[in-house]
């Protein structure tokens, strides 16, 4: 059943005449509503003056009974103020005859106008036989008036009266019964639309309830469909992003173990070459002094072009892999780099290092974001004045670099600045981050927060021969 509710349904929502069709059913229930309202408004109009006219009909029987009363009175008695009811009587009855004229006139009951109008003559007629009696009563003549009261006359005129007015009377009873039927007809009819516009109006909010329903169901799947794509895509990002953190870090490390051999082979092998060669010259020199002393100059520069090779390479060693990190720690290994920076930037760098517990990679991971910093700063900044703040900050370390350069726009830096990219991965992959705020004019400010480590221990960084051959 419930199946099939369902699918009438889906039919009735999928038909272009469904809409129509209501519309249409909704008019025609709103044109029998109102048609039986009408109905009804006249229907009651017409008892109201039906019950008008009945009261009218009562009351010209009792006036002119009153009359007649009131006549007989001042017959008997000869006291005046018994005209006074008589003529109060009679000017009542023509009027309350009059309006009853005009209320049949309103009604429209042909069948009754007849008999209001034999009614009519019969009243008229009684308050002409009464207006008789005084005039012949006040005339003095006494035999006539009681010859006129006992011909019986007057009392089949008021026979005749209370007929006409009771078979008027029966036949706006008539027709007030069949106006009251037709009313509870009309209610009746108002009440079956009512019932059924009632009916339809529940059965479109039961449809519109299980479709809110049915949407709200929809929805909430949707949105729970959502939220598992949402989460199985936070879960595939914190992957991915594990993932190229474990690989920049791998990456990091075999580009530092790289660095490490070729330092190890430009230390050993070039260094033991250059070594070599300068010992045989060495050698040479008192031999070709004596002999051949105008081979001096050439010798004197052959000496110096290999201490200028021995110092290149020591330079190529340091940069390759800071052996004074190594040997010295992190606090000097800045300080010297600072140190060195200074005289090629040309400019004061200011250098504030205070111990801290970073791990060996996390040392060289601050190493390198100054070294890169500095060489930002010497090709970009034309900076004059440089601070570098290494300090322990609660449970991170806080590294710094501030320079009053030109400064540029962080929002506006293309993708082709990989310094700071590879400061931020390096950062980054020690589980650390780095901000940078800059401004054209306001110079640049960099800082890198690193964990500290939980414990000191000895640096695990592979030691580089002294490059001092």
């Amino acid at each position: 059943m419930r199946v099939r509710l369902a699918q009438m349904n889906e039919r009735f929502k999928r038909s272009r005449f469904f809409l129509p069709v209501a519309i249409l059913v909704a008019g025609f229930m709103l044109a029998i509503s109102e048609s039986a309202y009408q109905g009804a408004r006249g229907e009651l109009t017409d008892l109201v003056s039906m019950g008008q006219a009945r009261l009218q009909l009562m009351s010209i029987v009792q006036r002119v009974t009153d009359a007649e009363t009131s006549q007989r009175g001042f017959i008997l008695t000869g006291h005046t103020e018994y005209l006074e009811p008589y003529r109060h009587a009679a000017s009542d009855t023509r009027r309350s005859l009059e309006m009853l004229r005009e209320t049949y006139g309103l009604l429209g009951h042909h069948d009754a106008e007849a008999m209001r109008s034999q009614l009519d003559h019969d009243v008229q007629e009684k308050l002409g036989e009464l207006a008789d009696v005084l005039v012949s009563y006040e005339r003095g003549d006494m035999e006539g008036t009681r010859a006129m009261i006992l011909t019986g006359f007057g009392r089949e005129q008021m026979e005749r009266i209370r007929r006409g007015a009771k078979a008027l009377y029966e036949l706006e009873n008539g027709k007030i019964n069949r106006g009251l039927g037709s009313v509870f007809d009309t209610l009746l009819l108002n009440r079956i639309g009512v019932s059924a516009l009632t009916a339809i109006s529940l059965l479109m909010l039961i449809m519109f309830l299980r479709q809110s329903r049915e949407l709200d169901r929809q929805r909430a799947a949707h949105a729970e469909a959502l939220k598992g794509e949402r989460d199985q895509l936070g879960i595939e990002v914190a992957r991915r992003t594990r993932e190229l953190t474990e690989l920049a870090r791998h990456l990091q490390t075999a580009r530092e173990d790289e660095r490490a051999r070729l330092a190890r082979d430009l230390h050993d092998e070039l260094g033991a070459t250059l070594t070599a060669a300068k010992l045989d010259v060495a050698r040479m020199r008192p031999k070709l002094q004596g002999a051949l002393p105008e081979l001096m100059e050439r010798l004197t520069h052959l000496t110096e072009t290999l201490n200028s090779a021995i110092a290149l390479k020591r330079r190529i060693i340091e940069d390759l892999r800071p052996s004074t990190l190594s040997n010295l720690g992190l606090g000097p290994a800045l300080e010297i780099l600072c140190r060195e920076s200074a005289a090629r930037l040309d400019a004061a760098i200011g250098a504030e290092i205070e111990a801290v517990r970073l791990s060996p990679d996390a040392q060289l991971t601050v190493f390198r974001v100054v070294q890169e910093a500095l060489t930002n700063i010497a090709k970009y900044a034309a900076a004059t004045r440089v601070t570098v703040r290494l300090c322990e900050d609660g449970e991170e370390a806080l590294l710094s670099i501030r320079d009053n350069g030109i400064g540029f726009d962080p929002a506006a830096v293309s993708n082709t600045r990989h310094g700071l990219v590879g400061m931020r991965f390096r950062v980054e992959a020690e589980r650390g981050r780095l901000t940078v705020q800059s401004a054209p004019g306001e110079g640049t400010l960099i800082c890198a927060r690193l964990p500290l480590a939980q414990a000191l221990v000895a640096p695990a960084i592979p030691a580089t021969p002294a490059a001092d051959a």
